[in-house]
């Protein structure tokens, strides 16, 4: 089993300490790194390289959506989870943008926690459902104003329906007898026609559209 090294930034230790120690007890996690701003956690990310940064959004110095940013900015397969809560979500839409992969909120159960970081680890996107309501709310309203996308094919749909429920390329392919190179393909097709720039924000397109339900219940086809 790959051991999966975390970065985790937030400007309050008592939060830094409680989540070390929580990770810390699964055999294939470590936290190589603290940081209690966004300065520390970009300039800690070159030093330590790590596999996943769990970031939090409200910081002093520089906040976790310009910390993204430029995380990403330096290496663009970064893997960020964002933790927020919902005194801070006004900026979770933002961290779409910079390139977060996922969200969850502080409160939820430290299981759901650890299941993202493997999800993001394998460059899957992993949003919490009251996250998920939130950003929906946001892309609608940003959306409002762009013309209607291109329409997707039914394989399409189904591959869309799938990174909804956080499935890998791979997964995927198995679900679907295809190749990984097909299912890429359709990826690639979908964000274009969407005009989408991530698998978190065609996960969000997923739900508004009705092909899944924030729950991620669905099956492919369950929504239309």
């Amino acid at each position: 089993m790959d051991n999966i090294k975390l970065l985790l930034v937030d400007d309050h230790p008592v939060v830094r300490k409680g989540m070390r120690a929580m990770l810390e007890t699964e055999a294939d996690l470590s936290v190589v790194g603290e940081g209690t701003n966004g300065e520390e956690a970009v300039r800690q990310y070159a030093q330590l390289k790590p596999d996943v940064v769990l970031m939090d959004l409200v910081m002093p110095v520089m906040d976790g959506v310009q910390a993204i940013r430029e995380i990403i900015q330096q290496d663009p397969g970064a893997r960020i989870l964002v933790l927020t809560s919902f005194s801070s979500d006004d900026k979770v839409f933002a961290a779409i943008n910079a390139g977060a992969a996922g969200y969850l909120l502080k409160d939820s159960d430290p299981d759901d926690l650890i299941r993202a970081i493997h999800q993001v680890k394998r460059g899957e996107s992993s949003l919490h459902p009251a996250v998920a309501r939130k950003l929906l709310s946001e892309l609608t309203h940003s959306r409002a104003q762009q013309p209607e996308p291109e329409p997707l094919t039914e394989r399409e749909k189904e591959v869309l329906t799938y990174i909804a429920q956080g499935l890998s390329n791979q997964e995927i392919s198995e679900k679907m007898v295809v190749s990984r190179a097909t299912v890429h393909s359709h990826v690639s097709r979908i964000l274009s026609k969407l005009q989408l720039d991530s698998r978190t924000q065609a996960a969000l397109y997923a739900i508004r559209a009705g092909y899944i339900t924030i729950g991620y219940d669905s099956q492919p086809g369950d929504g239309g």
